[in-house]
């Protein structure tokens, strides 16, 4: 059935102004000047992995987070600075990051396990916290933390880290674990 040629016209006109409405800004802002804010905001946060700084130089509070997030500036993801304690199963722990409000932000999420692999500093040894000398995180048990990484080989389990030794392995996402959320990127990984 063909569709009436004010429906084809209308369409064609949504999309056309969608393409040229989806980069507007509010309030007379240029886009030019809205992406000129969005890089000012973005200018610390390198766009890859290729840094190896020292705890000092690596974690930084953010204030603008109220405190309570730590940017990392090894992977420019940012970290809520005290995890809660209370296990969870591995869809709790999800549910619990994507609802959580962290400095008065939203849009936190279980990292993936390269996100969460990251922290483990492998010169710290085991047993104990397995992370940086001077990170200025709190509340951070010798326990597993999910990531939001499925283990290909059996969707049944999710890959953590033990951060009370230091290693990645896998378990059954109705067991209990920690959550730490995250916010950034996260990209597709198959394990």
């Amino acid at each position: 059935m063909k569709r009436p040629w004010f429906l084809t016209v209308s369409l064609g006109l949504l999309a056309l102004g969608g393409l040229l409405t989806g980069g507007c800004v509010s309030g007379g802002e240029s886009v030019g000047a809205a992406r000129s804010a969005e890089a000012t905001a973005l200018s610390g946060v390198p766009p890859n992995w290729d840094k190896a700084l020292p705890a000092a130089q690596r974690f930084v509070l953010l204030a603008a987070f109220n405190n309570d997030a730590v940017r990392d500036n090894n992977t420019g993801l940012v970290w809520e600075k005290s995890p809660q304690t209370v296990p969870a199963t591995w869809n709790g722990a999800r549910f619990a990051c994507i609802n959580k409000n962290i400095g008065g932000q939203k849009g936190w999420r279980l990292p993936s396990i390269t996100d969460l692999a990251s922290l483990i500093d492998p010169s710290v040894t085991s047993p104990g916290l397995t992370l940086p000398s001077g990170h200025p995180f709190h509340n951070i048990q010798s326990a597993g933390y999910w990531s939001a990484t499925t283990n290909v080989e059996d969707a049944s389990d999710a890959w953590f880290v033990y951060f009370g030794r230091g290693f990645v392995d896998h378990d059954s996402k109705t067991h209990t674990g920690h959550a730490w959320c995250v916010r950034g990127n996260m990209t597709a990984e198959a394990y």
